[in-house]
């Protein structure tokens, strides 16, 4: 009989000893220490061994720098760049803990690298070690993949921009890359639902892979065990063993603890910048990568049209191959690197490319001045919006959105009357809508305090050359306007410049006696405008011409009306002059005008527009009354009046007419109601959006015609044209009205589907009397004036004025431009849900056209939505 097994004498123990004992006869953890601790390393420690065990501790501190970080995160388009400028701004340590995320990536990179290059120096994939060798491969990968996804969190301009460039790369790869693309974007554009995927990725689906790899590269590296010294034989080892303990811990502790102060040290000392909320519209900012990324950027500068698949694909893709296949390709148990002169010069070859690369992408920034110039910019950008005050994310009056701050307390009319100035003069378009800055015009944050009043009102009316060199025009404003100015000024960045603008633009005055402009000027400023003159009349007061020269050129009290300036000099002298003006021009602060040939050429031509103006006040309102009869009619679809023999009573040219009294067929309701009329004309007359469909049952039978209309062919979707789903009772109807449109027209017709729409737009008619475009352009937004809006239209108003879509659609985005076509009419009979997606997700031919990315949250998507679906069709549009 066996004895009873003794108590052990536990009271002679200490406390950890006892509870460490309590905790192996459970958990048999002492087994495990001995089996991590006691690791044989063929020839003892070494410093060169430390580089795996400061990945894992680099790794671990991302982790837990990522999670503090995803407490404050919102991985939304609204409110992403807020949270992380809160997180920087307002949370205790949130700057330093964010620059210990941000410097521990590059931190990671670098300690990956050497430790790549140790291992392939030191042979140490040798000896069954392929399967070892390929999964630190695949975990390099991922940890670029882990900074890729992290990069466009911030969602500030560096961020969005170098990520757009980034899945654009991607979409070049053939047959998948389009696909691809989409699959990272979540759509055509960056939005939400970007963010939310990288979002996902950087803090889910990659960490839980590495954690993944790196369990299996541990495993597979007990397995093998270590290779040990440049001269040991990687199979059978013969050199003396060592522990791990206590030597090679020691020496990696004190590795991580470097890492740590260093990190540490940048973090504290070198805070990361946040620079300005994503703007997709801005068309100046310069992205670039983050340098683990440059030497890719500068390579694919070499590569242009179709080769740039060689660039992107195969040459990358060789060298990944060759990169995972290495143990394969150096089978012999030579470690020592100059017995090994091949692979060295290879992998020499790389790095020293990369880093020649990335140097070279540097050193072309410094030396061309204009891109020096803008990525200076872009820092000074930053660095202001880095020292700017915290504005919180909150909805404005009314719902509409937007990263500002809500104004505490009452308002202060005086602000909110120099905030109307502001956006009047022209001021929000270089230095940015809440005067936060722009790549065009720096930061007005905090400039009330560096400067004095008397001389902030001193440069407005006389900017010193450094201003006047960067395009700054001499402002003229009253005194109180100018007061209130320096006052909205002077709460930029707080919650107080959150205030609605109540500045009304007074008349404007001739230079000479102060009083209201004559009705000459008046009636320049009205007069009909070809399509040339009216794009350059956009640029004048795009570009705050105005604030100097008055509205319409009619001078102000520091430059004299343009009518006289510009007589005596031909359309070249003029045109050379606003490229180069002369040293009284510069003196007086003309600065150049930076404009391609076309936009100056329709300026010219504006300016000419103005000199034509006749003498006799009663002349002037004959002419314009007369211009605008005509059109009238036209417009409200009646014959011409007998005192007008010269007006147009026939349809325009090129545009398909209906009969007045014919009965709308069924399929027209179905034609209207999928907004096919949108893009296809009221009649399918075709517009700038898509073809006619005129005689197109001569082209497609009944049974085509339902099939393309159901599942629409490539080139249809590249259109804009979306999958058409109906009953087949609509089908049929709409396949019935569609054959119908091959109709002769009767005699006596009115011109439908952008009647009143400007002649710039209609790709497919005739051109248009630039008499009737501008008289049907007043008077559409007099309609519009009339038309009562919804509250939530009212507002998509204000979003469309905010997102400058103004700028290419035109007033209201009635009629458009030479630049983009007009709503009314056409996008404005689109269903709700067909709108808001190409908003989002623009079409081919909209890319083409220049329409730049929406970035817009889900309320301001909604307002606009609703205010373009409110503008009125044309006379004669039903």
């Amino acid at each position: 009989m066996s004895e009873p097994v003794k108590p052990e004498l536990s009271q002679n123990k200490s406390a950890p000893a006892r509870l460490y004992g309590w905790l192996d006869r459970r958990t048999g953890i002492g087994s495990l220490m001995h089996t991590s601790l006691d690791e044989p390393i063929p020839g003892g420690a070494r410093l060169a061994y430390v580089f795996g065990s400061g990945l894992i501790f680099i790794f671990i501190s991302q982790v837990i720098t990522g999670l503090c970080l995803a407490l404050y995160y919102v991985p939304s388009a609204e409110t992403a760049h807020t949270s992380v400028a809160y997180i920087t701004k307002q949370v205790a340590a949130g700057a330093f803990l964010r620059s210990l995320h941000y410097y521990g990536s590059s931190a990671m990179i670098v300690v990956l690298l050497l430790h790549f290059l140790q291992t392939f120096l030191y042979g140490s994939f040798k000896g069954r070690r392929e399967l070892l060798w390929a999964s630190g491969a695949l975990l390099s990968f991922l940890v670029l993949a882990m900074g890729f996804t992290g990069y466009l969190l911030p969602w500030d301009q560096k961020a969005y921009f170098a990520t757009a460039v980034g899945t654009n790369i991607v979409g070049e790869v053939p047959l998948v890359g389009e696909w691809l693309t989409r699959l990272l974007r979540g759509g055509d554009t960056l939005g939400t639902l970007t963010l939310s995927r990288f979002y996902v990725a950087h803090l889910f689906l990659i960490p839980g892979a590495i954690f993944l790899f790196i369990a299996v590269h541990i495993a597979l590296f007990r397995k093998a065990g270590p290779a040990g010294p440049i001269n040991e034989d990687p199979v059978h080892p013969k050199l003396a063993p060592e522990g791990f303990y206590p030597r090679q811990v020691i020496m990696d502790m004190a590795f991580a603890l470097l890492l740590m102060i260093g990190l540490g040290i940048l973090a504290f000392f070198h805070p990361v910048e946040l620079g300005p909320v994503a703007n997709p519209a801005d068309t100046q900012f310069l992205p670039r990568p983050e340098w683990y990324y440059l030497s890719m950027f500068e390579w694919l500068k070499f590569w242009q049209g179709s080769m740039v698949v060689f660039a992107i694909v195969v040459i990358p893709g060789i060298l990944a191959l060759m990169f995972f296949l290495m143990p394969f390709l150096d089978r012999s148990l030579e470690r020592r690197p100059w017995r090994r002169p091949i692979p060295l010069l290879g992998v020499s070859i790389v790095l020293l490319g990369m880093v020649y690369l990335g140097m070279k992408s540097h050193r072309d920034d410094e030396r061309d001045p204009t891109t020096a110039a803008q990525i200076a910019r872009q820092d000074a950008q930053e660095e202001a919006y880095s020292k700017a005050p915290f504005e919180p994310y909150v909805a404005s009056p009314g719902g509409s959105a937007g990263a500002v701050a809500a104004a505490s307390g009452p308002v202060n009319p005086v602000v909110g009357q120099g905030k109307g100035v502001f956006s009047a003069n022209g001021c929000s378009g270089c230095h940015g809508e809440t005067g936060m800055g722009t790549p065009a015009g720096p930061s007005l944050v905090g400039v009330t305090s560096k400067y004095p009043a008397e001389q902030l009102t001193e440069w407005l009316h006389n900017p010193n050359p450094k201003m006047r060199a960067g395009n700054m025009p001499a402002v003229d404003l009253s005194p109180s306007d100018m007061s209130a100015l320096l006052s909205y000024l002077g709460v930029l960045g707080t919650s107080a410049a959150n205030v609605p603008a109540t500045y009304n633009a007074e008349q404007p005055k001739s230079a000479a006696n102060g009083k209201e402009a004559p009705v000459a000027a008046k009636a320049a400023e009205a007069a009909p405008l070809s399509a040339k003159a009216a794009a350059g009349q956009q640029f004048f007061q795009s570009h705050a011409c105005f604030a100097c020269h008055g509205q319409a050129g009619i001078g102000t009290a520091r430059v004299a009306p343009m009518a006289g300036l510009i007589a005596k000099h031909s359309d070249t002298q003029i045109a050379q002059l606003l490229h180069n003006p002369s040293a009284k021009m510069r003196a007086g602060g003309m600065a150049a005008l930076d404009a391609t040939p076309d936009q100056i050429s329709s300026v010219v031509a504006y300016l000419r527009s103005l000199t034509s103006v006749p003498a006799g006040q009663s002349q002037q309102v004959a002419a314009a009354a007369t211009a605008e009869a005509p059109v009238e009619q036209v417009a409200n679809n009646a014959a011409p009046a007998p005192s007008a023999p010269n007006a147009a009573s026939a349809p325009v040219a090129g545009v398909h007419a209906v009969t007045a009294s014919a009965q709308p067929l069924p399929g027209r309701a179905v034609f209207v109601a999928n907004g096919c009329a949108a893009c296809h004309g009221t009649v399918g007359q075709g517009t700038h959006f898509a073809p006619a469909l005129i005689g197109i049952d001569k082209k497609f039978s009944s049974t085509q015609l339902a099939a393309m209309i159901h599942h629409p062919t490539k080139k249809m979707r590249d259109g804009g044209m979306p999958s058409i789903t109906v009953s087949d009772t609509e089908m049929q109807q709409l396949v019935a009205y569609l054959s119908s449109l091959g109709a002769t027209p009767a005699p006596q017709s009115v011109a439908t589907s952008q009647g009143a729409a400007p002649a710039a737009n209609q790709a497919t008619s005739a051109p248009v009397s630039a008499s009737q475009v501008a008289a049907m352009t007043r008077a559409a937004t007099e309609e519009l004036k009339a038309l009562p809006l919804s509250p939530e239209a009212t507002l998509g108003k204000a979003v469309f004025q905010k997102y400058s879509c103004e700028t290419c659609h035109g007033v209201g985005g009635l009629h458009g431009t030479v630049a983009a076509p007009g709503l009314a009419g056409t996008a404005s009979i689109l269903p709700s849900a067909m709108l808001e997606n190409l908003l989002r997700h623009h079409s081919k031919k909209m890319q083409q056209g220049g329409m730049p990315l929406t970035n817009m949250n889900a309320q301001d998507m909604k307002e606009i939505v609703a205010y373009i679906r409110s503008m009125p069709m044309p006379k004669g549009g039903q």
